[in-house]
């Protein structure tokens, strides 16, 4: 299949509007060569459009998927964040409860050395009075 030929016959126009035709068939016959990439297409080619619309949809488009991936990138690092605050928390939890065991243990042996230190008093109280 041929394609239609697209040189058009230009009327007497200013050297400024034929630079404008020329470079908007150009940027025409770039899309139609190559129909794949016109979705990479840089965004030279859209500015030459007239403002038709057709920048609008590949920046929504474009400020969609940027939206998308932000999105998702700050539930990830939300997610590590949390993990890491509810690793922080049980870690104090278990740390806690080891010194609370451990002033548990050394209350009773204060304890048991008041009861110590109260028989040897006693005892020596009763010996002191029987000399």
């Amino acid at each position: 299949m041929e394609r239609p030929s697209l040189e058009i016959n230009l009327p007497n126009t200013d050297e400024e509007g034929k630079l404008y035709v020329v470079d908007s068939l150009n940027n025409l016959n770039k899309l139609n060569a190559c129909p794949d990439e016109s979705q990479h297409a840089p965004d030279d080619v859209y500015e030459n459009t007239g403002g038709t619309g057709e920048n609008m949809t590949g920046s929504n488009t474009r400020n969609q998927c940027l939206f998308f991936i932000t999105f998702i990138l700050t539930l990830i690092v939300s997610l590590a964040l949390v993990s890491f605050v509810i690793f922080l928390i049980i870690q104090t939890r278990n740390k806690m409860d080891q010194i609370s065991s451990r002033l548990i243990s050394e209350k009773k042996n204060i304890e048991e050395l008041k009861k110590m230190n109260n028989m040897i008093l006693k005892y020596l109280n009763q010996s002191g009075m029987k000399e």
